[in-house]
């Protein structure tokens, strides 16, 4: 009998310790950096669980009470800020990382430079083939994040200048989910985040001016020649600040801006 209550009061105590686990969801772009400071985390007794599904599915959750912290790609909107404020909450906002924004075309695409009124051409459907830009003869298939996603709302708005994508745009509803697009499609163009670029597709030289074509690599994205970056972002509800604060003093600790730099984004400390 009183092995079973032993047992009992352990088993609750467990499932205490479960219910009391951060949570952190949205952005796909801050999803792999968060798995890997949450695995770190855990290896020093703390306890996280990370989803993804988009920015604009973060702020939600933040929103609606399911998560203790949104990461997000991109700044919350005016309309999730008035949200914010009709529910009472105060919510605090924390940049964990850099990350530079990666325009990729299939490998064998002979196009290997654009500039950003060519692209804002191409994703709003004035250029429809590749020979208009330098490249063989081919239809440009245009694949993009959906529109819960940051990454969609800040390649919109920082290289289309707000202007609005084609409507033959594809839809993806994570970054994998275009790089495999991209890769088995000859004629396809789109943006990931630099910590997804692999050799499975290839990233293009970018100018703003038209005249300095610089690649999205880390070192480019430090020193600010690469023009397409843009900060990862973290937001909570200060009445959680308790709770949340000591994951976050991890993330922004030495080892944690560490594992920023080993994921392949750029340290903010």
């Amino acid at each position: 009998m009183r092995r079973s209550i032993i047992t009992f009061c352990l088993l609750s105590l467990f499932i205490g310790l479960e219910a009391y686990a951060q949570k952190v969801k949205g952005s796909d772009s801050v999803l792999p950096l968060s798995q890997k400071l949450a695995e770190a985390y855990a290896k020093k007794g703390g306890r996280v669980t990370v989803t993804g599904g988009g920015s604009g599915v973060g702020i939600a959750a933040l929103l609606d009470g399911s998560t203790d912290i949104a990461q997000s790609s991109r700044k919350t909107k005016f309309s999730e800020k008035a949200k914010l404020v009709a529910k009472k909450r105060q919510v605090k906002e924390l940049a964990i990382a850099m990350d530079a924004l990666a325009v990729v075309v299939h490998p064998d695409n002979k196009v290997s430079q654009l500039t950003r009124q060519q692209l804002e051409d191409i994703f709003t459907g004035k250029i429809t083939n590749w020979k208009q830009v330098g490249g063989e003869d081919r239809r440009i298939i245009v694949y993009s994040r959906e529109t819960s996603s940051g990454t969609y709302e800040f390649f919109k708005e920082q290289v289309l200048k707000n202007k609005n994508y084609k409507a033959s745009v594809l839809s993806m509803p994570a970054t994998g989910a275009i790089i495999q697009s991209i890769k088995q499609t000859k004629g396809a163009i789109g943006y990931v985040g630099l910590a997804y670029l692999n050799s499975e597709v290839k990233a293009i030289k970018v100018s703003y001016d038209g005249k300095n074509f610089v690649a999205p690599t880390l070192e480019a994205s430090k020193n600010g020649t690469y023009p397409i970056v843009r900060p990862l972002l973290y937001y909570y509800d200060i009445r959680k600040s308790k709770a949340v604060t000591p994951f976050l003093n991890f993330v922004l600790s030495k080892e944690g801006q560490k594992i920023v730099s080993n994921v392949g984004y750029i340290p903010v400390k």
